[in-house]
């Protein structure tokens, strides 16, 4: 029932099938959380597996992210996990959890997100395309921009690479020898 992991100076490794806790195994052979019996009727083979994956679609980005808008957010105002989590009076561990999508956030820490980085509720749960028509939207805000992006289709693939590496270099503060 649980599968053993490892073998650390004679003293067994195990996770619990039933509440996947990694354990030593007890004296009982129970599990300390569960109180399920540990017992492998027989050994499994700790072999590599392999998870398939399915390869995200442009319709999967266009979903409602909250993990992609705390993040972002977080970033945006220059928070890292730490201050966010204290701001929320949570764990950090917490904060990470939801921004790898291996937590959602109640209701209610929802509305305490939104309060520890000064936005709305309601931009948490923007879906991927109203929030990159809202960034499209800042981003043509900058008049310089505004005026390049209709020239920008007039060039062709290489043209415009060229005149992106130029702008690239530009804002790193390189200047190339004349």
């Amino acid at each position: 029932m649980a599968t053993t992991l490892a073998t650390v100076e004679a003293r067994e490794v195990l996770r619990c099938d039933f509440c996947s806790l990694v354990q030593f195994r007890t004296s009982n052979s129970l599990c300390r959380r569960c109180h399920k019996p540990l017992e492998n009727d027989e050994p499994e083979s700790l072999a590599p597996q392999v998870v398939a994956s399915h390869p995200q679609t442009a319709e999967d980005n266009e979903g409602i992210d909250v993990a992609r808008a705390v993040r972002d957010a977080r970033r945006d105002r220059c928070l890292s996990q730490r201050q966010l989590a204290g701001r929320m009076q949570v764990p950090r561990t917490y904060i990470s959890k939801i921004e790898n999508g291996k937590a959602v956030p109640t209701l209610s820490s929802l509305e305490r997100l939104a309060h520890a980085l000064g936005i709305d509720v309601c931009d948490l749960l923007r879906d991927g395309r109203s929030r990159r028509a809202r960034e499209a939207a800042v981003l043509m805000a900058d008049p310089f921009l505004a005026e390049i992006a209709p020239l920008l289709t007039q060039l062709d693939a290489f043209q415009r690479s060229m005149f992106l590496n130029q702008v690239r270099e530009m804002a790193s503060g390189r200047r190339r020898p004349v």
